[in-house]
């Protein structure tokens, strides 16, 4: 007998710097959701059990034998372990932010076939122009990856890089486009900017998305919580939520590093800010 998940859990992922600590805070303001708004580690176990029982002899040699029985284990074990992770709470609908999450699609679809995803999205020139800006009012203290004697460009073309910390997250999404439509189908975009203007009318759409009833909050009175611990990126990424929601701030960026960034990514400007894509001559 397959064992499933007895919540309705609502993936929260995205880009970095693009409000998903934000959209946690306001998924929180609806009574019929729970969301603490840290990032999770469980993306991160799940795929640690994995690997764990992947390369376990004893697993293994079952498998010779009874691989059927052994892959349902498997199944059982990892639906069980995050039908524990949530028993905090009685609510139906639960939250779990992790950008890890994008990377293992067929991870997540094979224990959670029914799985929501909200994808957090922002201009990646923006993005870019946050992390300079608050390394600005850090500049005594280095990146994780120890980026902070590097100059504003040589910055950007780690950032950008395929394994950076935002040209990572964007090869996800843009791989997301050639998935299958049914899948797609389980993945909802937010534009920063979107949240940020219109925020009661975004949720709106999302609760209706997601299946529960609308929900109207005060979008200059929300409820904050502890945020999670900034020391783990060094102060550089801050996570801290606010009361009220303000118009997002323009960051000035170099003109050479948005047009190498517009270029790179004009599939990216092309999607989501047609409006902002460079014009092919």
């Amino acid at each position: 007998m397959n064992t499933e998940i007895n919540k309705s859990i609502v993936y929260v992922a995205g880009l970095p710097r693009s409000g998903s600590t934000l959209m946690c805070q306001l998924l929180a303001q609806h009574p019929e959701i729970y969301s603490t708004g840290h990032s999770s580690p469980l993306a991160n176990t799940l795929k640690r059990i994995r690997s764990g029982l992947t390369e376990d002899s004893f697993m293994l040699a079952q498998m010779d034998v009874e691989f059927d029985l052994a892959y349902q284990r498997i199944h059982n074990a990892m639906t069980g372990f995050v039908n524990g992770w949530f028993t905090e709470t009685d609510l139906d609908v639960v939250v779990d932010k992790n950008r890890g999450w994008l990377g293992d699609l067929a991870l997540l679809q094979t224990i959670d076939p029914n799985f929501k995803m909200v994808v957090c999205v922002r201009s990646p020139d923006q993005i870019c122009g946050s992390i300079e800006s608050r390394h600005r009012e850090t500049a005594l203290l280095d990146f994780p990856d120890g980026l902070a004697n590097l100059t504003p460009f040589e910055r950007a073309d780690k950032l950008f890089s395929p394994k950076g910390v935002v040209g990572g997250p964007l090869k996800l999404i843009q791989d997301l486009q050639d998935i299958p439509a049914e899948t797609q189908q389980h993945l909802y975009y937010v534009l920063f900017e979107d949240m940020l203007m219109r925020p009661l009318e975004v949720m709106t759409e999302l609760f209706q998305w997601l299946g529960v009833a609308d929900f109207r909050f005060n979008p200059q009175n929300l409820t904050v919580k502890p945020h999670e611990s900034d020391s783990h990126y060094r102060f550089k990424y801050p996570h801290k939520t606010h009361q009220a929601i303000r118009p997002p701030k323009q960051h000035e960026i170099s003109a050479r590093i948005v047009q190498e960034i517009k270029t790179k990514y004009a599939w990216f400007y092309q999607l989501f800010y047609p409006g902002q894509a460079i014009s092919k001559q």
